[in-house]
């Protein structure tokens, strides 16, 4: 097989690998585990690069940690490491459930779910319970580093606000859940082997003493061209009972703000939107059984 690129750098330091990026000139590419850019890239979908930056080893950036009432992932963790963070399946449980589904275990020990957010597929599973999460991406330049959420660094399938020839997602984080807050999610995918979602979803719920719902979020994929946060549906549990009746509204509501097609590698239009009636409102009653044990 012939290689797609000359260099290959493994930077110590993130000023190190910024400088690699500017070096090249925007010939060189950021990679964490490599699991789906570097097979794109064989397989022609993607140009080849003079140079990979792999930010999976700077010092660091390894490891999960907690500071300033967040949760922070480094942005070289594997899926594997989330999946066995005991803090994370506590207090961050639909990221643990969701990162635990993506590929095989030898996809796991590599992929990182920063190269899971940045690489803006529309349904990657990490992603999509970190939006449930209200989770919050570190993007590191020349001139300093910035947080932002990650549901903005979208922009279309494949497509980020990041600048992965200049610029390097160096962190993520979310606020652990805590009293009266719980949250799931749910993967409905082919049987044969093909990995692909017909639909993800993960959900963040708060109850208040009253049974009702104090706070929400709901990430969503694939259901347009990238993940989505599904503030009309959090709009419509704002306030109400946490019921089964209102679970399925809320259902009723996520229909009425997709877009779902059609496709021969995942399932039909009317399938997508069954699975969605079925499996929205389980995981909201998972994740309301769960604030409530939380209390």
């Amino acid at each position: 097989m012939t290689r797609s690129w000359s260099n290959y750098h493994t930077p110590a330091t993130v000023d190190e690998a910024l400088a690699l990026l500017q070096r090249y000139g925007g010939s060189a590419r950021v990679i964490g585990g490599g699991t789906d850019l570097l097979v794109e890239t064989r397989r022609g979908l993607r140009r080849p690069f003079e140079a990979m930056v792999d930010a999976s080893r700077i010092k660091g950036l390894d490891s999960i940690s907690q500071d300033d009432n967040y949760i922070v992932i480094g942005c070289g963790v594997t899926h594997t490491m989330i999946v066995n963070d005991s803090r994370i399946i506590r207090h961050g449980t639909c990221l643990a459930e969701s990162c635990g589904v993506i590929g095989g275990p030898q996809v796991r020990n590599t992929g990182t779910l920063a190269g899971n957010v940045a690489h803006a597929l529309p349904a990657g599973d990490g992603t999509i319970g970190l939006l449930a999460l209200g989770g919050e991406v570190e993007i590191a330049a020349r001139g300093g580093t910035r947080w932002m959420p990650a549901k903005d660094t979208f922009l279309g399938p494949g497509k980020s606000v990041i600048d992965r020839q200049q610029e390097v997602l160096t962190r993520l984080r979310f606020k652990p859940t805590g009293r009266s807050e719980g949250s799931a999610f749910h993967r409905v995918m082919r049987p044969q082997g093909l990995c692909l979602p017909i639909i993800s979803m993960a959900v963040r719920l708060r109850l208040d003493e009253d049974n009702t719902v104090g706070a929400a979020g709901i990430g969503m994929g694939p259901v347009g061209p990238v993940p989505w946060f599904a503030e009309p549906v959090i709009a419509a549990l704002l306030g109400e009972p946490a019921s089964a009746a209102q679970f399925a509204n809320a259902a009723e509501v996520a229909l009425d703000n997709v877009t779902l097609r059609t496709s021969k590698y995942r399932a039909t239009e009317e399938y997508r939107k069954a699975m969605i009636r079925t499996y929205l409102p389980m995981i909201l009653i998972r994740a309301a059984q769960r604030a409530g044990a939380a209390r």
